[in-house]
């Protein structure tokens, strides 16, 4: 196992679907990452037994939480706490890139 990560060389991209990675999950927490890119979405969804938070790596993008929608930019968290819809759209025109953990993690598949 590899304690220290680079999440760029884990960065993808595909058409069909924003891409999605698992780099290190354990027994109490997941961490990934997220790459969206121009136009895509991860649609409005909710953990009802997981928190969960996006680390805005690079780019930019329109995210919900709840009842609350905000444009979040490369150094921003995003909270999502338990059981709260949330969802992200890249409605700029760069790849928007993402550091996702939950906790606890969902089950492995």
């Amino acid at each position: 196992m590899n304690n220290f990560l680079d999440w760029k060389e884990h960065a993808g991209a595909r058409a069909e679907k924003f891409y999605k990675t698992t780099l290190w999950q354990g027994e109490q927490m997941m961490v990934g990452i997220n790459c969206l890119e121009p136009n895509q979405r991860q649609e409005t969804h909710a953990h009802s037994g997981a928190d969960k938070f996006y680390l805005v790596l690079e780019g930019s993008g329109s995210f919900i939480v709840g009842d609350e929608e905000q444009v979040a930019s490369e150094g921003s968290i995003v909270v999502a706490p338990a059981g709260i819809p949330h969802g992200v759209l890249n409605n700029s025109t760069t790849r928007l890139s993402l550091l996702v953990a939950m906790a606890p993690p969902p089950p492995k598949k």
